[in-house]
């Protein structure tokens, strides 16, 4: 499968995203420059597409994640996912009571479906999509029992506020690097739950889909100065 995170906050950049064959796009409410109006026309940019939109927010606020679940998001990924608690607040808040501790208010999520309002409760509960990014020391310490909460769809090593966190910033081929990853693929693994990461080329991707992911992912900034970048290199000099 293939994802893209969406930093622009457009819905015509989403709509090409998603026409072009993208599973789905996770639109960046952490670190992108979106508001809540855009994203609710990103979300509806993908309309008539088999592209799921997510969204990820700034933390495990139920609030926040309320909110973009009711523009109609098909799912949420979570940042800074430290602890097995953690996990369990994020699964919570995609899900209603008593399952969960989601608000009642998909005044504009049941028409993304084309469900009818009090529809929309039975067909979410449960099949909204759970991502958790894997970034910190204390999630590689605690991951066994992040992996095992039930409701976790998907886990994301962050590779950049890991190496962070690590103290080796952008050492993506450091030893000690090299063996949190592992230790995170492992628990995932183990656990059966899908793991996704950011691949640039296609060898990156080759190397992801050996070692057991199954989600490849791309950033739209990232495209974007790639492709202008190397159309430099085709102007004679």
């Amino acid at each position: 499968m293939t994802a893209h995170v969406v930093t622009i906050p457009s819905a015509t950049v989403t709509q090409a995203v998603s026409a072009a064959g993208a599973d789905a796009v996770i639109i960046d409410l952490e670190h992108g420059v979106a508001d809540y109006a855009a994203t609710q026309a990103m979300i509806a940019a993908t309309q008539g597409t088999a592209c799921a939109p997510l969204v990820r927010v700034g933390a495990i606020d139920e609030t926040e994640v309320k909110r973009v679940l009711d523009l109609g998001a098909e799912g949420i990924a979570f940042p800074m996912i430290r602890t097995a608690e953690d996990a369990a607040r994020a699964v919570a808040s995609l899900r209603y009571p008593p399952d969960g501790t989601r608000g009642f208010g998909p005044f504009v999520a049941h028409s993304h479906f084309g469900v009818p309002l009090m529809d929309y409760m039975k067909m979410a509960n449960g099949n909204l999509t759970c991502c958790l990014l894997a970034e910190t020391c204390d999630a590689v310490e605690n991951i066994g029992a992040i992996c095992a909460v039930p409701g976790v769809d998907l886990i994301l090593p962050a590779q950049f506020d890991l190496s962070v966190d690590l103290g080796i910033p952008g050492q993506f081929d450091h030893p000690l690097f090299l063996e949190t990853i592992g230790r995170i693929e492992a628990a995932a693994h183990a656990a059966n739950i899908p793991l996704a990461n950011v691949a640039l080329d296609q060898a990156h991707a080759e190397r992801l889909f050996e070692r057991g992911y199954r989600v490849i992912m791309g950033v739209d900034l990232l495209w974007l100065t790639s492709k202008t970048s190397e159309m430099q290199g085709w102007t004679l000099t």
